[in-house]
């Protein structure tokens, strides 16, 4: 039998962990609010934050590698029909002028659904939380405009929990810490109204994370 491939084995470990629940030990409690559980410290980061990711409403893709990335933002564009991606980091844009996928960096108005990608500072995997930062994004709105928003990341990014993230952030720059840091749990949502869940109020209505494995 062929091995799996590095990448049939991460989506395993995601499908696998996603099925077998863990039962509640406290089952007795009757408060029915939600809280960020204890991961279990045999996952890998990346199955631990897939796992998350999805559970709040995201979308994950494993890539082997930064050719893997492009086809599978290729390929979903083409199921998607999307006609070009929105993005504004000169590192990503050379990918995709090198993959020859549409792009534009800056948006006529017209373009529905708008679909940004941006690179990002930091994933969590605790909560499935992606950080980002106004030194590596260059404004807001290039991660809340965008209708579907696509993240671009690397296996060395993750890290177990916020306090560990922002000790990665004061680390990379030296000491300091950008003016502005957002830390996104999954697709914009909110129930304020009539006790309705919307998606898109505030922000994205899809959020897709590409995690490139550079291990």
């Amino acid at each position: 039998m062929k091995d799996a491939t590095p990448k049939e084995q991460i989506m395993s470990k995601v499908r696998n962990a996603l099925i077998e629940k863990t039962e509640n030990p406290y089952a007795e409690n009757e408060v029915n609010l939600e809280v960020i559980r204890e991961t279990d410290p045999n996952d890998e980061a990346e199955v631990a934050f897939a796992q998350e990711l999805i559970a709040v409403g995201g979308n994950f893709i494993y890539c082997e590698n930064e050719h893997d990335f492009m086809d599978n933002l290729a390929d979903l564009m083409q199921d998607r029909s999307w006609p070009s991606i929105w993005c504004q980091n000169d590192r990503i844009v050379q990918l995709l002028h090198t993959a020859e996928i549409p792009h534009f960096k800056e948006p006529a108005g017209d373009e529905n659904p708008l679909v940004g990608l941006t690179s990002c500072e930091k994933l969590v995997s605790r909560s499935g939380s992606i950080l980002v930062s106004d030194a590596e994004v260059s404004h807001r709105g290039a991660f809340s405009f965008p209708d579907i928003h696509l993240v671009l990341a690397y296996n060395s990014q993750v890290t177990a929990t916020i306090k560990s993230a922002l000790a990665g952030i004061k680390n990379k720059y030296n000491g300091s810490i950008p003016s502005q840091l957002t830390f996104i749990t999954g697709p914009s949502r909110t129930a304020d109204i009539e006790k309705t869940l919307v998606k898109g109020a505030h922000g994205p209505k899809e959020l897709f994370v590409f995690l490139i494995d550079d291990f």
